[in-house]
């Protein structure tokens, strides 16, 4: 068993159960981008779906943009998820940049990404889309929305759709991205064939290294965090 694996299942199905993320005859559509996160969740809801209590299918799709040089091993993914039972459908979409100038590429691509995926899922019949972000992203799209949005809000565990019948969740919203890490390197995860080119360059990043900077003044950043955003006695 790996040094972290206890730590990180006992976790993930804490906050499945905490904030009823999984029920009876859910039909669950899982993003997969190719990275270690959404790698990790395929494998950890696969493996949980398997499990008496409660009856659930996991489908997973891979959006693949035609118009940004990011490129992940198609065929890695397709075994990947074979091997869990899990079939994978791989679909294409692409924005046009010039049309467009207020928000950044990554808005942009995250936008027309998610766009696919609700109707692939909707395609498919699934009532949820589960999405690989942890602990970190939620500290800073915390930290984003204070500084842009005038409110400290959050990405959520849970957040039924307004205009049809989906629900998106995130099992991993309370694992920190280094346990991930750790996780994806000792199963020996491969790696994406090419990296985003935007990446190191978004508004994200930034946020990524002052939350760094904060939890280096107060190594209890997370717990603060979650207290703030009310997830600490379920939602």
């Amino acid at each position: 068993m790996l040094p972290n694996e206890t730590h990180i299942r006992r976790v993930f199905n804490d906050t499945c159960k905490r904030y009823r993320l999984l029920a009876d005859g859910d039909h669950i559509l899982v993003g997969l981008s190719g990275g270690k996160d959404s790698l990790a969740l395929l494998e950890l809801l696969a493996e949980r779906s398997r499990v008496w209590v409660p009856r659930f299918r996991v489908e997973a799709a891979f959006v693949r943009m035609a118009n940004i040089p990011y490129q992940a091993d198609e065929a890695y993914l397709h075994d990947f998820a074979e091997t869990l039972g899990v079939k994978l459908h791989i679909v294409q979409t692409q924005f046009d940049e010039h049309t467009d100038h207020r928000h950044t590429h990554c808005f942009l691509c995250s936008w027309h990404r998610r766009k696919q995926l609700f109707e692939t899922a909707k395609q498919l019949g699934c009532n949820k889309i589960a999405l690989g972000h942890h602990l970190d992203d939620v500290m800073q799209t915390a930290l984003l929305n204070l500084t842009y949005q005038g409110a400290f809000s959050s990405i959520r565990p849970t957040m039924p759709m307004d205009k049809f019948p989906m629900t998106l969740i995130r099992p991993l919203c309370r694992l920190r991205e280094r346990d991930l890490q750790a996780w994806a390197e000792a199963r020996g995860y491969r790696k994406q064939l090419k990296q985003c080119p935007y990446e190191d360059a978004s508004r994200r990043a930034d946020a990524r290294n002052i939350v760094a900077a904060l939890e280096q003044m107060n190594p209890e950043l997370p717990f603060s965090m979650i207290h703030a955003l009310g997830w600490d006695k379920g939602l």
